[in-house]
Parts: C-alpha cells; structure tokens; sequence
C-alpha cells in the first residue's frame, strides 16, 4: 500500500518557527516532524512514499533524499501552484494506482494504521477519514456520522456557535484511486471543502473511523510547545536518536561528543544533541537541546527546547520557551513562559521577554531590556489580526504606523489591480494618523483609495451599496476603550468582512507577499465630498414627509460627539422635526465621550421629561445603535427596543419578513402571526445580519443591542434612520411611544454569561448536543431547545473565552427556573472536562 504524506504548507499560524525552513522539517526531539510521520507508515509495513512538496521543497529533499537510508521508497511531486490539498494529490495521480493512506506530515501520532485500513476494507468503503476528538474543534473540520460510521455532514473550520460535537478530521484518510477522478484537473480543490462534500451529494461509500491513540496537530507554537509536554508526560512514545545514559531517577539522553560537568542539577527527561556541551552548575528539567550548542553555569532551564547552535550565558533562566537555530540568549536574561524566539536573533544581558512573547528572526533585543509583545518589525502585535470584520489594538503601540502601512500592502494585495477602495474615520485623530498610513500601503498595491475622510459608517457603507468601489475602511476610536483603535473591513456590498477574506489578507500579511505596483503605476488617492448629498437623496425617499411633517415632533439627540452631528439635525429638520442636539460637535481629542453612556441617559431622560419632547436618542459614535428614552423618561435598550420597534412595525400594517438574531425573544414571531408576516432567525454575527438584511423580502432586521437595518433605505445598521424611521412609525401609528410596548406577548427574557476556557467549548457543545438529542432542538447559532412555548439557548461567544445562555419563558419564575438550570449543566460539564 502507498501512503501520500502532504508537505507543501506554508506554515503561516507557526509562525516564527517557520522563518527559515518549512514547518514538516521543524525539530521534535532532535528530528523533523515529519521524521516521526515515515516511521510511523514504515511500522505498519507503508513504505512506497510519495511526499507533496511545494514551500521551500529543497529543504525536505536534502535531508530524505531517496528514502533508503529511512527503509522506504519516496517519489516527490511538487505542483507548480498552491493546488488545495485534494488538488495536490490529483497532481500525483499517475503514481497513485491502488488504494492509498493519505497524512499530514506535521502531525505528531501513534494512531494504529492498520486498524484503519482494515475498517476500510470491511466497509467497503471509497473514502474513510480518521476521526477524533479534541478540546477545542475550531481550527479542525467537525465530521458527523450516523451509528453505521457512515458520515452525514461535515462542519469545515465552524465557528462557535456552530459546534455540535469534537470530533475532528485528522488528516488521514484511506482512499480508494478512482475517488480521483473527482478531483478536477489543474484546479483548487481541498478534501473538507470539496471533494468530501461532493462524495456526500453523490451518497459514496464515505465513511468516518474514530481512532483510539495520541494525536496533535502540530500547527501553531503552542501545539508545537504542548507536544513536548505530551512527551515529557509519557502520553505519547517517541524515538529519540540520542542513546539512553545509565542515571538513576534520571531520563538522561546524550549524543556524541557532549561535554556534561554535573549532572546532578538535570532532572526528568533531558536531551542533549551532538557536540553540545553544558558547563558548571545547571538546573534543567524535562528539556531538548539540540546539536552545537553551549549552556553555561547557572543557567536555569524548565521544558525548554533549544535548536541547533544556540548559547545560553551564565544565570539566564528560561521557562516553557522555544528557542531556535542560531540564538544567542545574554547572561542573566529572563523568557517567561511560552516565548518563542526565532532563528538569529540575540537577547542582551539581563533582558527580560514577558510570558508568550514571539520573537521573529533576526531580532536584536538590547541589554536591560523589557520585552512585552511580540517583535515582528520592532513592535508589538497580536496572536491573530482579524476579530469577524475588525483589527483592534492600542493606537500607536500595538496598531502602530508600520503595522498599519503593512496591513494595507496586504489588504490591497488581496484586490484587483486598478480597482477602487473606500475610505473613512472618525474625529479621533489617531484615527487620522493611522489611516493615512494604511491608505499608503494600499497605494503601493497598485489599488486606488477614494477618502470620505471624517465620516460615519452608515455613509461609507451606504456609498459601497451604489457602485465603483470593491472595499472599505474605517478607523474608529473603540468604545470600550479610548487608548484603542478599531480597523473595520467591507466587502463590496457595505457588508462585513467574511472570514475568508480576513483570513486572505491575514496570510498576505504574515507571508509579507506584497504585490508592488511599478513605479509609473501606484494607487491614486482622491476625496469625494458629496456621498452627504447622495445619502440625503436616499434618506428623504425612503421616508413618508408628509406624516413626519404633520406630527411635527420634538426630539433631543444625544451624538456623542461623533461626526453625525454634522448631517442628521438637518434631515430631521426638513422632515418637520424640532431637534435639540446634544454633545453635537466634533471633538478631535474626546471621541467617545468620557462621563459614559448610563450618565449620558439619565442626562438625556431628564432633558426629555423637562421639556415635553415625544423622544429622546443616545446614538452611539459610530452611527449604528440608538438607546431610546419616551416621552415619559423611560429608556429602551436590548430586547426591549427590538420589541418595541417591531411592535410599532407590525401596527403600522407594514408586510413583509422580519430577520432577528437567534437569540431574540420569541415574541416577535407572535406579533408577526397576529399581522401574517414572516419572521427569519440568523446566526448572531453582524455578517449573517446583514447578510439576511440583503434579501428583498425583508423589511427590518433588528439586532438585541440596538441596532436596526431597514433594507428600503439600506441593509445595513444605521443609527440616523432609525430615528427617523421609529418616529415615522410612532407617527403613522398614532401614538407615543410610551404606548407601543402594550401590543408585545408577555414574556419573561433572562440571559446570563458563563466564563468559558477556549479548550472546553467545544466539550461543553458537545454535551449540550448530547443533552438534546431526544428534544426539539435548533442548530442556527449554538444549540436553542424548545420546551413548548419556552426555550433555552447556550451560545458560545466567538471572541471570548464565554458562554451565553438565554431563556423565555411565560412568567419571570420559570424563566429563572429554566436559566438556572442550563447554567447548572454548563458549570457540571466544565468540571467534568477539567
């Protein structure tokens, strides 16, 4: 039997690790991951090999060459472009002509082979992919199978709120060679993406093996760093090349020519490569030091790997880091937990690396120095760019003017040549600062920018909505933190990024594979003044005059001193509105105002009451969600506004489809029988909002944080026409709006937040599936499980290490009763999965 072994990654999430050799070739104990990999098929008789190169080939080449020196036949194919995975293996077709094991070459695994084959064999099966179950599935492809092990549906890298089990794609699968003739020729094609999915819809003998064994993708650092400590622990068995020296109590491995003064000071297992020598008197505990390298006296090392030709002076102390080929660590120096320190790079005397610190290569870290963040360019930086459609980071620390002109070199690599993107920012102006800097690297890929300047977002996406550009941009102040900046990303359509495109633009980035436009053809910057205009068209149109003039209402707004101040007292007051604007000036050094948003409201209801207007706004600085206060001081937020505006919606004898986020209450359903309109649920993400918002039969979508879309205008959240428009209703209604909650169903709405570790979402999800199977349970966004007319939903937050709970129930006593009970279930399945 042949076995494929795929080694063409980038090895773009490992990253600094992969800085001068491709991630199959990094070292486990002294060897190439992918070393580990042979063996393991040359254990169960795999021998005939064929190795799928494509990044930085030479590398593996080199050291493999033939094969014969490892017992095996190794054939190499490396296609000219990145093909997918399943693409890549059609590239060797005329080497595949029996039945073939398909594995990763960066995996870590002692999985039995053989047991595998052999449920191929007795299933008759065309395709069969190793299953098992991890901690955390996001980064993996969830596969589900009936009691036969047949697979029914595959949930490719889900988010949270999708996970309904961990049970994972490994990347090993058995394959029968006539499943090739899938595999288009020439093109991208991936096994999770397409060609399984594809083996489903044609109802193949596709099934799914959970293996019982050790497992570990090795695909970032902190993998990298856990295998080691899987070894250490006796979870896995490894050859190691260097032989076994005869110490009592010690698990002492040396290679040739190693020089060890004491070796009293070295305890659990300690590795030590050729020609390495280790002077005077060490602590070192459950570490790898590779080949040629010097560790001097009072040096302190705890589950360390050290690669090749590394020196480590008198007393530095290093704990639970990885540093690679060609370092040089000063004397007295401190790497907290999880540094990574990359190829050449030196670290001065007494220098301090804060605890999961990534150092790239090449760096020099001078003496006394504290490390906090991550060096890429001499900066800090994050573990991942994107959050959904935004980059958030302090201004000029963490988004620093650098950073920002690389993002844009990347963001504009990902679009065409010539084509057009939008610009925009808020009043902040480090907002200024740092668009200017990104609009420059945008510039340098060739893509031309058109500057709204100081905007708010509803303009910039109502402008994406008409036509001529492929993006946008905004650089706003974040208001959960003023030292804080947020990037927000469009698509063409004003629609949040997705995640394949941050993910696009996130590799582009850390590859740094810039598109360099020729000297005679960069970008053209120009501004454009007149989307205001073009927004007032749309906003009077949309809106019935004649009603809103008739009512002649008065309403305080609260702008946050954000630049909607500049645009909506004007349309309300040609709609007949009397406005008393509040904080409705652009202030460049507050941005989101510091006295807070509940003073502001109690502010603001105060005003309302005192001067017998029909309502008041808090609208927030970026433009999109409103807080209401009634005429009689009352303040609406969350749930309670939902309801209210879909109240007023439904009384107004408006038709059509409402969209609202899974977890909204029921309530809007019954509201919409009563009237025969339709209700649609959406995943709770902005995107998928919007995204539904898009369709022509929707006339609201409404989000539980105060944000509405009202597609006749545009679908997309904006704050200003809300206004506008809930008057208009009130208005067409015929009555305040302290009345408009009397049409809502009672019901009782409660929602809570569980802490959650990252690691044990995934478990907990699959409990709360295993929980519902015999109830009537949705699948949208998390798990929502219908009890009659109450429900519960269990929601893993996307972004943070939380999960969300939410019951409705018919009175207040049972929805407390029905919370209480699936937060006690999620806190017994997090103590369960410690």
């Amino acid at each position: 039997m042949k076995a494929v072994i795929m080694a063409g990654g980038f090895g773009t999430r490992i990253q600094p690790l992969t800085g001068s050799l491709p991630k199959p070739m990094i070292p486990l104990f002294n060897r190439p991951i992918m070393l580990h990999i042979v063996e393991l098929l040359k254990k169960y008789d795999i021998t005939d090999l064929v190795m799928l190169l494509y990044h930085q080939p030479y590398y593996i080449k080199n050291f493999f060459r033939d094969g014969a020196d490892f017992g095996v036949k190794i054939t190499y194919v490396t296609p000219l472009q990145d093909m997918g995975t399943a693409g890549a293996v059609k590239a060797a077709e005329k080497f595949l002509d029996e039945r073939f094991m398909v594995i990763s070459g960066d995996l870590l695994t002692d999985f039995n082979l053989k047991k595998i084959i052999d449920f191929h064999n007795d299933n008759k099966a065309k395709a069969t992919i190793t299953l098992t179950s991890v901690k955390d599935p996001l980064q993996f492809g969830v596969v589900i199978t009936d009691k036969e092990k047949r697979i029914t549906q595959f949930l490719e890298k889900p988010g949270w709120g999708e996970v309904i089990s961990d049970t994972i794609n490994t990347g090993i699968y058995v394959l029968e060679p006539d499943i090739l003739k899938y595999i288009p020729a020439g093109e991208n094609f991936d096994f999770s993406q397409d060609l399984f999915p594809l083996m489903l819809k044609k109802k193949d003998a596709l099934f799914g093996v959970t293996a019982k064994g050790y497992w570990r993708d090795i695909g970032n650092t902190d993998s990298y760093r856990e295998a080691y400590h899987d070894i250490f622990k006796g979870k896995v068995n490894l050859k190691i090349d260097e032989p076994k020296q005869d110490f009592v109590g010690k698990d002492l491995r040396l290679g040739a020519d190693v020089k060890l003064e004491h070796a009293a000071g070295l305890d659990g297992t300690v590795v030590i490569g050729d020609n390495s020598q280790v002077l005077g008197d060490v602590r070192i505990k459950d570490s790898v030091i590779g080949r040629n390298c010097t560790i001097e006296d009072g040096v302190r090392l705890n589950r360390c790997v050290i690669w090749d030709n590394s020196y480590i002076k008198k007393g530095a102390k290093i704990n639970d880091s990885v540093i690679c080929s060609n370092v040089r660590v000063g004397q007295g120096a401190v790497l907290e937990e999880g540094v990574i320190v990359a190829d050449d790079t030196s670290v001065g005397d007494e220098a301090v690396i804060k605890a999961d610190v990534k150092i790239w290569p090449k760096k020099t870290i001078e003496a006394g120095a504290t490390v906090t963040s991550n060096m890429i360019w001499g900066e800090k930086w994050k573990k991942a760019l994107f959050e959904g459609a935004i980059i958030k980071g302090l201004s000029n620390m963490e988004l620093t003017p650098e950073f920002c002109a690389k993002l844009g070199c990347a963001y504009g690599t990902s679009l065409p040549k010539g084509s057009f993107v939008l610009s925009g920012r808020d009043s902040n102006p480090s907002s200024r600062m740092l668009k200017r800097c990104f609009v420059g690297g945008v510039l340098s890929a060739g893509v031309n920018v058109r500057d709204m300047k100081m905007t708010s977002l509803p303009l910039l996406r109502y402008k994406l909505k008409t036509f001529g550009e492929v993006g946008g941009v905004h650089f706003r102040q974040a208001q959960d933190d003023p030292a804080s900046l947020e990037i927000v990303f469009l698509d063409g359509d004003g629609l949040d990024f997705s995640s394949s495109m941050g993910k696009n633009v996130e590799r582009t980035f850390f590859k740094e594979n810039f598109r360099r436009a020729h000297h005679t053809e960069p970008g053209v910057i120009t501004e454009i003044n007149n989307v205001g205009d073009f927004y007032r068209e749309g906003f009077l149109r949309a809106l019935d005059r004649e009603v809103l003039q008739k009512a002649a209402y008065t309403v305080v707004v609260d702008f946050s001193f954000s630049p909607a101040s500049q645009i909506l007292p004007q349309l309300l007051n040609e709609l007949g509105f009397s406005v008393i604007a509040l904080n409705a000036y652009v202030d460049e050094g507050r941005g989101v105002r510091a006295k807070g948003k509940e003073s502001a409201l109690s502010q603001l209801a105060t005003i309302v009451s005192s001067l017998g207007a029909q309502a008041g706004f808090w609208l927030d600085p970026f433009a999109e969600a409103i807080t209401l206060v009634d005429e009689t001081g009352r303040i609406y937020s969350g749930v309670d506004l939902l309801s209210l505006v879909v109240a007023l919606l439904m009384q107004s004898g408006q038709k059509g489809t409402i969209a609202v986020p899974v977890q909204a209450p029921s309530t809007i359903e019954q509201m919409a029988e009563l009237k025969r309109c339709q209700v649609t649920r959406t995943k709770s993400s902005d995107r998928a909002m919007l995204e539904a918002a898009s369709s022509s039969e929707i006339v609201l979508t409404g989000s539980t944080d105060g944000r509405f879309a009202f597609p006749r205008f545009q679908a997309a959240f904006d704050g200003m026409f809300t206004i506008a428009r809930l008057m208009e209703l009130a208005a067409v209604c015929g009555m305040p709006l302290s009345q408009g909650l009397t049409a809502v169903p009672a019901r009782a709405y409660l929602q809570t937040t569980v802490p959650c570790p990252w690691e044990m979402k995934g478990g907990i999800m699959r409990r709360m599936s295993e929980d519902s199977l015999e109830k009537d349970a949705t699948f949208i966004d998390g798990i929502k499980v219908q009890f009659g007319g109450e429900w519960a939903l269990v929601l893993p937050d996307q972004y943070n290490p939380n999960v969300h709970i939410v019951a409705e129930a018919k009175d207040l006593k049972a929805a407390q009763k029905l919370l209480a009970e699936y937060q006690k279930k999620v806190m017994t399945w997090k103590k369960e999965l410690v």
